[in-house]
């Protein structure tokens, strides 16, 4: 026996290393795990043509005509992506948002578009009037103040508009009370109690949508949009919002933005049965760019477990401009 030594070997009926040796054992005991067909791909309609425009605030996001906006779903569904999400950027606004429901507007004429190039991919429209009024509000607005009732009514039009082009799915962003029972009435009364409609149900009035605004050209043009778009401290109140927008007949809810929002898509996963989307907003991708262009961080490691960290939370489907990228990644870099 040689003095002063003595045996160290610890006896551990749990090591959770074990299962952290190889990626295989890391693969099978993986909890949560990310696909491309819980991402949807958002995509900027604007008029004209040969329009290939890059948002500055969003590197490899970009407004494009019709020609183009086609040939970029069609690269996304090769990579894998099933569902995009299509925001309008039109040539005209008013005080009343015409142009959103024109049946031969921007979305419309896209959504025909993509029809055509890729049958096979569900296109899903958000239905707003922000970027199609004057002063760039999500409603009518009256006095000053936003008219709930009567933005209902338009935005019910636009979302029939869209279905009626060949829209599978419609999204309310607008945050008006009252506006999915509005637009579940409007299809059902067309013939199309079919289409779904995706709401935007706890949707907060939040920083993170800077770069967006570039995107949509969507900013207002006085005061903000705290008084229809929720306070980012309150989370009991997104479950109110959930609970109305399904009685409404939602069929799927959505939580906006997701990454300072993780909590709240907790809870609403754990307070419905329907299927929950997060929205991973133009301001989380800018950051994620913007640090990666410096070389601060691994842009795909870091959208990645951003990703990943969305389903955890329990996300069935992810918004993000990221889509194509990390489609393409899950598919082995194709």
């Amino acid at each position: 026996m040689i003095v002063g030594t003595k045996d160290t070997t610890l006896s551990l009926a749990r090591r959770p290393r074990r299962l952290r040796a190889t990626e295989g054992l890391r693969a099978m005991a993986r909890e949560t795990t990310l696909s491309a067909d819980r991402l949807v791909y958002p995509l900027f309609a604007r008029g004209g043509r040969g329009v290939r425009r890059e948002i500055d605030a969003m590197p490899g996001v970009y407004q494009m005509s019709t020609e183009h906006l086609a040939e970029e779903a069609a690269a996304a569904f090769e990579a894998g992506v099933r569902y995009v999400l299509l925001f309008g950027v039109p040539d005209r606004k008013d005080d009343v948002a015409s142009a959103a429901y024109d049946p031969d507007g921007i979305v419309p004429e896209a959504v025909r578009a993509i029809k055509r190039r890729v049958p096979g991919l569900t296109v899903v429209t958000d239905v707003c009037l922000c970027a199609y009024t004057s002063h760039g509000h999500c409603g009518v607005v009256r006095d000053g103040r936003i008219d709930n009732d009567r933005s209902v009514e338009l935005i019910a039009r636009t979302a029939l508009a869209h279905a009626k082009a060949g829209a599978d799915m419609v999204a309310p962003s607008d945050m008006m009370d009252g506006r999915v029972g509005a637009i579940r009435r409007a299809l059902d009364a067309e013939g199309l109690e079919t289409t779904p409609i995706m709401a935007y149900s706890a949707k907060f009035a939040s920083a993170f949508y800077g770069p967006f605004r570039e995107a949509q050209d969507s900013a207002p043009a006085f005061g903000d949009r705290r008084s229809y778009q929720m306070d980012p401290a309150n989370a009991r109140e997104a479950l109110v919002e959930v609970a109305l927008d399904i009685e409404e007949g939602a069929d799927i809810v959505m939580v906006k933005p997701a990454l300072a929002y993780l909590d709240v898509i907790r809870r609403v996963r754990e307070a419905c049965e329907l299927p929950v989307a997060a929205y991973n907003v133009s301001g989380e991708y800018a950051m994620v760019k913007a640090a990666a262009e410096k070389g601060w961080i691994d842009h795909d490691r870091v959208m990645m477990e951003m990703l990943t960290g969305f389903r955890r939370a329990g996300a069935d489907l992810i918004i993000t401009y990221f889509a194509k990228d990390a489609a393409r990644l899950l598919s082995g870099g194709r």
